[in-house]
């Protein structure tokens, strides 16, 4: 039960957020330029990255355990790098910025 709901929670949320982009969008997330991004509204970008993570992070979002923490520091990278590069894939730049994230995780982890 847990599982569908879950799921779901993330389809609506992509649905919510994708539908905010447009109708002369109709490509999936994975192919969207930082440019599809940014074209949704404000209030919904955190959500597309909270469902779009899922998928970054091992592809299968039902199996996936949410990082809050990480998450937060990874939203405003994204809004920040794609308005720096609106050419550059969105789903690139969420991986680099994950990867940045992790890898300042891991440095904090060291210095404990």
């Amino acid at each position: 039960m847990k599982n569908t709901a879950r799921r779901a929670i993330q389809f609506g949320v992509i649905i919510v957020a994708t539908s905010a982009v447009g109708a002369e969008s109709k490509k999936p997330i994975a192919e969207w330029a930082c440019t599809d991004f940014l074209a949704v509204d404000d209030q919904f970008r955190p959500k597309v990255v909270y469902a779009a993570t899922a998928y970054v992070n091992g592809g299968k979002p039902e199996v996936s355990v949410i990082d809050i923490v990480g998450t937060e520091k990874v939203i405003p990278m994204v809004i920040d790098d794609c308005k720096r590069t609106p050419q550059s894939s969105f789903w690139q730049t969420l991986k680099d910025d994950w990867t940045k994230v992790k890898a300042d995780a891991k440095a904090e982890l060291k210095k404990l």
